[in-house]
């Protein structure tokens, strides 16, 4: 089997993330049906214990305070995880490359620093001196 490029390897992790990403959402979806409904639906009784008073009293305000400051810490990290992902599925270039390509860089540099200062040395000063000694 041939091996896969770093374009197949980067739309395979990334069809993996959506994946967990989707079943990650299922699994909210469902914790979020009450058991009681389930059992009233069905008629059944799924052999639960019945809540405490304790556990069925409203959640306080304080708690929510709490849950809601996580939330937004989580939300703030989320960003860099999705940074991180993304650097993950750059495809990166080779020690190779960037060697060859800074090279070029350098190359047409130097090229154009010749030619600027060849024009403007050689040509377009003693043309300019030229122009400026005929009107005196």
């Amino acid at each position: 089997m041939a091996k896969k490029s770093k374009t197949q390897r980067a739309k395979a992790s990334a069809r993996r993330a959506e994946k967990k990403e989707q079943a990650a959402a299922a699994a909210v979806v469902t914790e979020e049906k009450p058991v009681e409904e389930e059992e009233k639906k069905s008629g059944k009784f799924l052999g639960r214990k019945a809540k405490s008073a304790e556990e069925s009293k409203p959640v306080k305000a304080e708690t929510k305070k709490v849950v809601e400051a996580n939330k937004k810490k989580k939300e703030r990290f989320k960003f860099l995880k999705d940074v991180r992902a993304e650097l993950r599925r750059v495809t990166w270039p080779t020690r190779q490359d960037v060697l060859r390509w800074s090279g070029v860089v350098v190359v047409a540099l130097i090229f154009f620093s010749l030619y600027v200062f060849v024009l403007d040395n050689w040509i377009v000063t003693p043309l300019l001196l030229a122009i400026s000694g005929l009107g005196a």
